[in-house]
C-alpha cells in the first residue's frame, strides 16, 4: 500500500546516517572504555577513595547511556521495518499514525546523537550558568529579560534539565533588570553556549499608551559550571563581598536576614551574586563557584595564559551588536545574525523551541562558517 511504501522510504532514508553515527560517536572505543572502567570498578580497593570512585561510576554511566542510546536506535529501526512490512501485508492502516510518530521520535534521537558529535569542547558536558541583563529600552527591556528567562526555562524543561534561579533583580515597573539561572543537565553548556550575546526585540510596546513600536535589547552570558577539582586561584584580597537581603519569596528567614551575597573581583570588575541558598555561607560558596566559572570561561575564550590577563570588557547592550532578532511586528520572524537561520513561528521560539538555532550554530561553528559581527 502507498502509505506503507512512503513510510518505508522515509525510514530507510535514515539508514546511512545511522551507520555513519557508529563511527562518529566512536561506538567501539566507547565499549572498550566501559569495559576497562568496569574492570577498574571491580578491583579491590576501588572504593577506598570514595570521591574519585563516584566520579568514575558517574562517567561510566554517561558512556553507557551513549552506547545504549545508539543500540536503541538500531533496535527501533529494525522493529519499525518489521512493523511496516507487517502493516503493508495486512493492509492495517491503523498502524500508520503509530509508525509515523515512532519515525519522528527516531529521527529526533538520531539528530541529537549527531549533534553530540559536535560537542567536543572541554566543558560541553557541564551544567550551564546563564546571566541576563536588560539593555537599551527601559521598562520594555526589563520585560524582555523576563520573557527570555522564561524562554530558556521552557527550553530546559523540554530537555529534561533542571533550572535553579541563583539571583535576580526586579525591574522598576515590570520585568527584571537582571537574573542568573543554573541549568543542570548533560551537555547543557554545550548546547547553550550558542546563546551568548545580545538579543534584540521589536514589538508594539504594552507599556506605550500610543501603541508605538519599540526596539529593546537584553544580553545573555553563558558559562560552564566548573567542578571543584578545577583549580582557579583567586586571592582573597582581590575579592570584595557585600551582603544584602534576598529580594525573593522565602518566608521569614529570607526577609529578616542578610543572607544574599555579592562578590566583586577587584582586578577585573566582574560582579557575581547569589541569593537562592538558605545561608550566607552557602550563597558565598555558590557565588565563588560562579566567579571561578566566569574567569575560566573568559580565560579560555580569549586564549589567555593566566587569570590576571582578564579585563572586564563587555559590549554595549544596544544596536549593532545583536546575535539574534525577535520581530513581533509588523511581521513575525526570529533570525540569527551569525547563521542566517530563521523561523516565523515566534510563539514556539518564545516557548523554548530553540534547537534549530543551536543546531545551526554548532554546525556552522564546526565548519568555520559563522558570520562575524
Amino acid at each position: 500500500m502507498l502509505e506503507f511504501e512512503q513510510l518505508k522510504l522515509r525510514l530507510t532514508g535514515n539508514e546511512q546516517e545511522i551507520k555513519d553515527l557508529k563511527d562518529a560517536i566512536g561506538y567501539e572505543k566507547l565499549k572498550r572504555e566501559i569495559e576497562e572502567l568496569e574492570q577498574r570498578s571491580a578491583a579491590p580497593g576501588f572504593w577506598d577513595d570514595v570521591e574519585n570512585s563516584q566520579k568514575t561510576v558517574a562517567y561510566t554511566g554517561k558512556l553507557k547511556n551513549k552506547v545504549e542510546t545508539y543500540d536503541g536506535v538500531l533496535s527501533t529501526y529494525d522493529d519499525l521495518l518489521v512493523l511496516i512490512d507487517m502493516g503493508d501485508e495486512e493492509g492495517d492502516l491503523s498502524l500508520v499514525d503509530e509508525i509515523t510518530a515512532s519515525i519522528d521520535e527516531l529521527e529526533k534521537t538520531i539528530a541529537s546523537l549527531r549533534l553530540q558529535t559536535l560537542l567536543t569542547g572541554e566543558y560541553d558536558q557541564n551544567n550551564a550558568i546563564l546571566t541576563f541583563h536588560a539593555g537599551a529600552g527601559g521598562t520594555e527591556a526589563m520585560d524582555w529579560v523576563s520573557m527570555i528567562v522564561r524562554m530558556y526555562t521552557r527550553w530546559a524543561e523540554h530537555h529534561g534539565f533542571s533550572v535553579k534561579v541563583l539571583d535576580f533583580l526586579d525591574g522598576d515597573e515590570a520585568g527584571l533588570k537582571s537574573a542568573v539561572l543554573l541549568i543542570e543537565g548533560e551537555y547543557a553548556y554545550g548546547y547553550l553556549k550558542s546563546e551568548s550575546g545580545i538579543h534584540r526585540l521589536v514589538r508594539i510596546s504594552p507599556f506605550d499608551a500610543s501603541g508605538r513600536r519599540h526596539t529593546s535589547f537584553a544580553s545573555v552570558e553563558v558559562m560552564p559550571e566548573i567542578s571543584d577539582d578545577i583549580d582557579i586561584e583567586i586571592r582573597e584580597e582581590d575579592i570584595k563581598m557585600d551582603v544584602f537581603r534576598s529580594s525573593g519569596a522565602g518566608g521569614q528567614h529570607i526577609n529578616k536576614t542578610s543572607s544574599a551575597v555579592r562578590l566583586t573581583h577587584i582586578p577585573t570588575g566582574i560582579v557575581v551574586a547569589c541569593q537562592n541558598e538558605r545561608s550566607q555561607f552557602q550563597n558565598r560558596d555558590r557565588a565563588m563557584k560562579m566567579l571561578k566559572s566566569k574567569l575560566l570561561e573568559i580565560k579560555e575564550r580569549e586564549h589567555l595564559e593566566k587569570i590576571d590577563d582578564i579585563k572586564g570588557v563587555q559590549k554595549e547592550i544596544a544596536w549593532g551588536s545583536q546575535i539574534r532578532s525577535y520581530v513581533f511586528m509588523p511581521y513575525t520572524l526570529v533570525k540569527d545574525a551569525r547563521t542566517s537561520y530563521e523561523t516565523g513561528n515566534i510563539a514556539a521560539v518564545m516557548d523554548g523551541d530553540l534547537d534549530g538555532f543551536m543546531n545551526a550554530y554548532l554546525k556552522a561553528a564546526s565548519k568555520g562558517e559563522l558570520k562575524k559581527d
